[in-house]
């Protein structure tokens, strides 16, 4: 298993999706997942620690585990099948452990409440994790940007102020 931690929640622009982007806290990986808005604000209200008025639905899921004597222990990312992630909660209850099966955003937004830490398999980051190519040298960066550059420099600003 592979720890990680949120490193961001993107807005796709094309759609109503949101992407959670789960860092690995040991290597330099990211495990990119697409996520519906809702999630993506439940798991963002408690990242930044907005106060609401009436328990959200993962708030209301924690106390009631928190109620019957569960705790939850950490919830983890284990499956990748047909572009769809598996997860599950992990719960222990009277000294046994528990497997709930979830939906990644829901087990992360819960995660989130819980204080518990997030696990992916091994086996799910081989296959869909990405890792960041080097960083570009200035000059490296230089050339990626001489096409805007040419184009720039071809423009005829005079042209454009007489119309």
């Amino acid at each position: 298993m592979v720890e990680v931690t949120i490193d961001s929640i993107r807005v796709s622009l094309v759609s109503p999706q949101r992407l959670v982007i789960l860092k690995d806290v040991d290597r330099e990986r990211f495990l990119p997942i697409w996520i519906g808005p809702m999630e993506a604000e439940a798991i963002t209200i408690k990242l930044q620690n907005i106060e609401v008025k009436r328990p959200l639905t993962h708030d209301l899921l924690n106390t009631f585990i928190g109620e019957f004597g569960a705790i939850i222990s950490h919830v983890l990312i284990h499956e990748l099948r047909n572009d769809t992630y598996y997860a599950c909660i992990i719960i222990d209850v009277d000294g046994q452990h528990k497997e709930i099966d979830s939906r990644p955003s829901d087990s992360i937004a819960l995660a989130v409440r819980a204080n518990v830490p997030i696990f992916v398999s091994e086996e799910v980051m081989d296959k869909a994790s990405i890792i960041p190519e080097e960083d570009q040298t200035e000059e490296g960066e230089g050339e990626d940007l001489s096409v805007f550059r040419d184009f720039v420099d071809t423009l005829n600003l005079d042209d454009m102020a007489s119309e």
